[in-house]
């Protein structure tokens, strides 16, 4: 996984980077946290057995003062292709978590997705030991 997505908690911020303190009550952003990632996880790219959590697609997730979601993913390859559905699914997923106002996908392809990205998780499930 990358240096941005370290843990559940590491992988969703709340306005990564601002100074201020967030208006969003510590307790309800970590719940905010668990649920977004679980999210997440239900989102499978349809030609390989692993959640785009898993599989290390998901680089940053921002969780504005507002509720809106910023999400940053990139595609196992520039021609992968669900690139149409995937991001569709991963916005209706996380839109559809309690909290959250709006959500909003970015494809990124820097740094490039490669089979290190993947967690044990989706190693074990794709047997890639």
């Amino acid at each position: 996984m990358t240096d941005d997505v370290k843990t559940d908690t590491d992988t969703v911020a709340a306005d990564a980077g601002a100074e201020k303190p967030s208006a969003i009550p510590p307790e309800e952003m970590s719940r905010l946290t668990d649920d977004i990632v679980g999210a997440l996880k239900t989102v499978y790219d349809p030609e390989i057995p692993a959640d785009i959590y898993e599989l290390g697609l998901i680089y940053k997730v921002d969780v504005g003062d507002d509720r809106m979601v910023n999400i940053d993913m990139t595609l196992t390859t520039p021609n992968c292709p669900s690139a149409a559905e995937l991001p569709a699914q991963v916005e209706n997923a996380v839109q559809a978590v309690a909290g959250v106002r709006d959500a909003k996908v970015n494809i990124v392809w820097d740094p490039p997705w490669d089979p290190s990205r993947m967690s044990d998780e989706a190693r074990t499930v794709l047997n890639m030991w």
